[in-house]
């Protein structure tokens, strides 16, 4: 264990103070954090009223950049995300009117709820880092990172995401309630809002803090038999067969090569939260189920058997052996 850096330090404090903000999920709190250091994006699912819209507007307060909530809905419009080009009759030319996708956090809101072609102009945006409207293509910050919700519970109006889409998330989380103690802290809170007694809050991080936290975590040692583990993780959703005849027969469809990316990073970044200056293994299975949820394809067979992608996740940490 290696002593702290002046950044792990300052990362700490402020998950310490989202933790006191976000009562009773610290899954949430420390995995908007783990993606933010990854240079990822994340989608979280869980039932209404868990503070997820609070949670990544607490953490727009503590950083140095800009903060933009978009409100998913049927109706909505690719140029209500992007923007679009307003005439100016004044001058008699275009003028580009920059949408809500221009932000350095963005919360999308129940983005199941919109069709797929507004989704898509989404997908420009966090695959690429980049927008186009009308003939300009504009690049975003380089701080830019989506947090997307959808609520598990009512599904009717809703589009899946394209398999595409989901792919370019880091990260899916799954949250739900908090237990008795956290709800009396949740009620405490309430009450100290209500008389403007909050906890001071923390010195901001600075972009270019925030880029150099981007480079230790990139720097932190990851050895070959680690770096091994991942990849068999990987190969052991495409090749399952090896393992478990039963379990191959549950899987249509392992994770994509982004996935294994995805693992290896989100792994140094939970190590460097830790204050490690090495990754093990153990980082490596404390993500793997957010890294991928959200891209294993399981077949009809697995869903009659009540097996999800969590559980076929389970089996293969089991199966595949710590180098």
């Amino acid at each position: 264990m290696s002593s702290l850096s002046a950044l792990q330090n300052k990362v700490q404090t402020l998950l310490s103070y989202l933790d006191q903000q976000i009562i009773g999920q610290p899954l949430l709190t420390q995995r908007m954090l783990i993606a933010l250091l990854s240079d990822g994006h994340m989608l979280v699912e869980g039932p209404p009223g868990l503070a997820k819209t609070k949670a990544i507007k607490t953490l727009a307060e503590l950083i140095e950049g800009n903060y933009q909530r978009i409100q998913f809905t049927p109706d909505l419009l690719p140029s209500d995300i992007t923007g679009t080009e307003i005439y100016q009759q004044a001058t008699g030319e275009f003028v580009l009117q920059k949408g809500p996708i221009f932000h350095n956090l963005i919360l999308a809101d129940e983005i199941n709820r919109a069709p797929a072609k507004v989704q898509s102009a989404l997908l420009e945006a966090m695959a690429e880092e980049q927008v186009t409207v009308g003939k300009h293509t504009l690049p975003l910050d380089r701080l830019f990172m989506v947090m997307a919700t959808q609520n598990p519970i009512e599904q009717e109006g809703t589009y899946p995401l394209p398999e595409a889409q989901l792919d370019r998330f880091m990260m899916h989380v799954k949250i739900d309630y908090p237990d008795s103690a956290s709800e009396k802290r949740i009620l405490e809170l309430v009450e100290l809002e209500a008389k403007d007694q909050n906890d001071p809050i923390p010195e901001l991080l600075s972009q270019e803090e925030l880029f150099s936290a981007r480079d230790e975590v990139l720097n932190l040692y990851l050895s070959e038999e680690t770096k091994t583990y991942i990849v068999e993780l990987v190969m052991a959703t495409r090749q399952a067969e090896k393992y478990d005849e039963t379990l191959a027969r549950y899987i249509d469809y392992g994770v994509s090569p982004r996935a294994t990316v995805a693992l290896s990073r989100a792994a140094r970044s939970l190590a460097w939260l830790k204050g490690q200056d090495f990754v093990s293994p153990e980082e490596v299975q404390a993500v793997v189920h957010d890294i991928f949820r959200h891209r294993l394809l399981v077949s009809f067979e697995a869903e009659a058997n009540g097996q999800t992608p969590d559980t076929i996740i389970d089996q293969l940490l089991k199966l595949v052996p710590v180098i």
